[in-house]
């Protein structure tokens, strides 16, 4: 896993805990959606790049 992976996950990591914290407190259900569907990609991504180092 390349460090610019590694930024760009933690990247998107953090925007969608942003989206989600703003969407609860603006009651907006689809920006705190759009926020979990974000870090959940996130999560995927991490997930498949440690799969890949792993059979290196």
């Amino acid at each position: 896993m390349g460090l610019d992976d590694k930024v760009q996950n933690a990247a998107q990591d953090m925007a969608g805990k942003a989206k989600e914290a703003v969407g609860k407190g603006t009651d907006d259900e689809r920006l705190e959606a759009e926020g979990q569907a974000d870090q959940t990609k996130a999560n995927l991504k991490k997930a498949g790049e440690n799969v890949k180092d792993a059979f290196k």
